[in-house]
């Protein structure tokens, strides 16, 4: 009886750990994917590469091959690749300082490139296990639209609503919950004819999964996954930079923040519950959606980001000059600094959610 019981305690037991070494996994093969980028890309055009570091903190291995030395550390938080002369000044021909700015900018943007890029794969997969993909054409709408002369009519195309182009069901559906008003102009294609209609009344509400107008789905088929998978991609990173803009207006607060702790959370939860109910397109959809998005904000401005790496080359691009290297660096410094503050507070916020549930 003690055995049955014992049994049963360590099936609840690695019920609940198995999502979470799979979330810490997924979450380092982003990293490891995202650090290969800068590596390969370093690689091919000839650059001195010291260190390839997967995993932060202290190093439980280390093999040197050639020049560069290959890390798995500790802590499955970060990763890093260590090139020589990037943050210094080298006397090396082959340090990533004294390369030609294109080289450097290619090498900085192949990171969050293969992190977006991991994003269309996944959903490409997503769309193959589902055998459908949504569509911008609406299906069914509501009386109130019916009786609407300028309302949307059954077999519309949604091209743009409110002058922004929509690419994707889920791009659509964020266009009217982000607004603050119940009146659009929808752009639609009805009958080989563009129209315009203008001022129209949507009722939309994401918590009663109501909307006066519902687009459907179409069948996947072999030769369309792949460019079904690029639009969901493309209204994916639209959505996450639509968020990134409504976080800086005020619209999301810190407790909508989620840093490594909070979304490793997130992915263990929605793959227990996808696993129980062998809905595996909803976890390979959290998991396009993360990827995507560390990607696309890896690519912002920021400093301590690629970004913002980015942003000092296309000023040397521009002027025909480099940035001075010390005042790039103190930059990047400050920005570091502002990160990890941010970092730890979010970190605080995940742990405190966690405990509070």
């Amino acid at each position: 009886m003690n055995g049955i019981s014992l049994a049963v305690s360590a099936g609840a037991v690695w019920g609940k750990v198995w999502p979470v070494l799979f979330a810490i996994l997924f979450f380092g093969v982003i990293i490891a994917l995202h650090e290969f980028g800068h590596f390969i890309t370093a690689k091919l055009f000839g650059m001195r590469v010291n260190e390839y570091s997967i995993g932060m903190g202290p190093a439980i291995f280390k093999r040197k091959k050639g020049e560069t030395q290959y890390s798995l550390r500790a802590l499955p938080v970060g990763g890093f690749v260590s090139l020589e002369g990037e943050d210094e000044v080298s006397d090396d021909p082959r340090a990533f300082g004294n390369q030609k700015a294109w080289k450097r900018f290619i090498v900085i943007a192949a990171g969050a490139t293969l992190n977006i890029i991991l994003g269309l794969l996944l959903i490409a997969v997503m769309i193959g296990i589902d055998g459908k993909t949504d569509t911008t054409v609406v299906a069914g709408v509501s009386e109130t639209m019916t009786q609407s002369e300028n309302g949307v009519r059954e077999g519309d195309r949604v091209i743009k609503i409110n002058g922004s182009r929509v690419y994707a069901a889920r791009d659509l559906y964020y266009q009217l919950y982000r607004s603050e008003s119940d009146r659009f102009d929808i752009t639609v294609r009805r009958g080989g004819e563009r129209l315009e209609l203008t001022d129209v009344k949507v009722t939309y509400s994401a918590e009663e999964g109501f909307c006066d107008f519902v687009v459907g789905e179409r069948k996947a088929s072999f030769l369309r996954v792949l460019p079904d998978a690029v639009t969901q991609t493309v209204s994916m990173t639209k959505l996450v930079g639509l968020s990134l803009l409504d976080m800086v207006r005020g619209k999301y607060g810190l407790k909508d923040l989620s840093g490594p702790v909070g979304t490793i959370g997130i992915v263990a939860e929605t793959t227990g519950d996808a696993v129980k109910q062998a809905d595996y397109g909803s976890v390979i959809f959290i998991l396009a959606f993360i990827t995507v998005n560390i990607g696309v904000v890896n690519l912002l401005p920021l400093p301590a980001l690629d970004g913002g790496r980015l942003f000092f080359i296309l000023i040397e691009i521009i002027a025909r000059r480099p940035v001075p290297k010390k005042f790039e660096a103190v930059v990047h410094a400050a920005g570091l600094v502002l990160l990890l503050a941010l970092m730890a507070l979010i970190t605080f916020n995940d742990v405190f959610n966690m405990i509070r549930r």
